[in-house]
């Protein structure tokens, strides 16, 4: 529901889409929507970032590629997914039987070619509104970090891009770099239509008695609620700098979280490794909004956006 007593109002817009609230399942963290709707029914959702997309399936990484840390964990899954045509073909069909709003695909690559291939099939997919690129997956070996931390490199992939997309872009940036907000920048440049941050900080474990990183291939992406603090000031910093829609992830875990990161400057949030610790999490977290805004007294979520940069 949009609104509780006629009074507050949880819906926002992005890209002309209006969304009941702003909860959006991460990409990688949701899979592709229909295995949740076995805990509840997820038409409560803003929308649903699917899991990331390639040309061609991966199988990702050897295992293990899972470590637990304090207030978070390391993932190195290494983009699994049964190749952008079954995406289409299978999952897609299989989501649309549970879920009736549109969501955004997430797309992933090694190259130029791949990227624009990949965005390109999604053009004549109703069920999808926007596209997320992953320009910044820590956990695949040539290709997410050097894209994602090269100003120059992120411009020019995303001018590509957009000349073959027909839904909107949304350029999701990684916090392994020096200054964020350059990043955003090149993004717009090349004619991003909204960004996404942050994703996960490069991290490891080892294995005390072996002397081994547990993950097997050394590192991976550290989310969690550890690093929800990172992710606000980046949200906030690159809020500065531009009036794309900016959509907060990184750590978010309740309500009070979702009303922070909308201060900082986002429009929505993607809610990450919260889902693997409680898959009712996202649901959690939007029958809380409701109370929380009441609380603090926000009568409409979307006049929010910002609020701290104007205090």
């Amino acid at each position: 529901m949009s609104t509780v007593n006629n009074v507050l109002d949880t819906q926002i817009e992005l890209f002309g889409v209006k969304l009941d609230n702003p909860i959006i399942p991460a990409s990688g963290t949701y899979g592709f929507g229909y295995e949740f709707s076995e805990y509840y029914d997820i038409n409560c959702l803003g929308s649903i970032s699917l899991k990331g997309t390639t040309k061609e399936a991966r199988y990702g990484n050897p295992l293990p590629r899972i470590a637990e840390c304090p207030n978070g964990l390391i993932n190195a899954i290494g983009l699994q997914n049964p190749g952008v045509d079954k995406v289409i073909e299978v999952e897609l069909k299989k989501l649309d039987e549970v879920y009736k709003k549109p969501v955004i695909a997430n797309v992933g690559g090694h190259s130029f070619e791949e990227y624009t291939t990949t965005v390109a099939k999604f053009n004549d997919v109703d069920k999808v509104f926007a596209v997320e690129l992953n320009i910044s997956c820590p956990n695949v070996q040539g290709g997410g970090m050097a894209f994602g931390t090269n100003p120059d490199t992120v411009e020019e992939l995303v001018r590509e891009i957009k000349k073959v997309s027909t839904k909107p872009i949304i350029v999701k940036l990684s916090p392994n770099v020096t200054d964020i907000k350059l990043l955003a920048k090149a993004a717009e440049r090349g004619g991003a239509d909204g960004l996404s941050l942050i994703n996960t900080l490069v991290g490891m474990r080892i294995d005390l008695k072996t002397a081994r990183p547990i993950i097997s291939v050394k590192r991976g992406g550290y989310s969690g609620p550890g690093v929800f603090p990172v992710a606000v000031n980046m949200v906030y910093a690159v809020k500065e700098v531009t009036d794309l829609p900016i959509i907060g992830m990184g750590g978010i875990s309740s309500a009070e979280d979702v009303i922070e990161m909308m201060y900082a400057g986002a429009t929505a949030v993607m809610v990450g490794s919260y889902n693997l610790v409680n898959p009712y999490g996202c649901k959690e977290i939007i029958d809380d909004l409701p109370v929380v805004m009441e609380k603090l007294g926000i009568n409409k979520l979307s006049d929010i956006t910002g609020r701290s940069h104007n205090v």
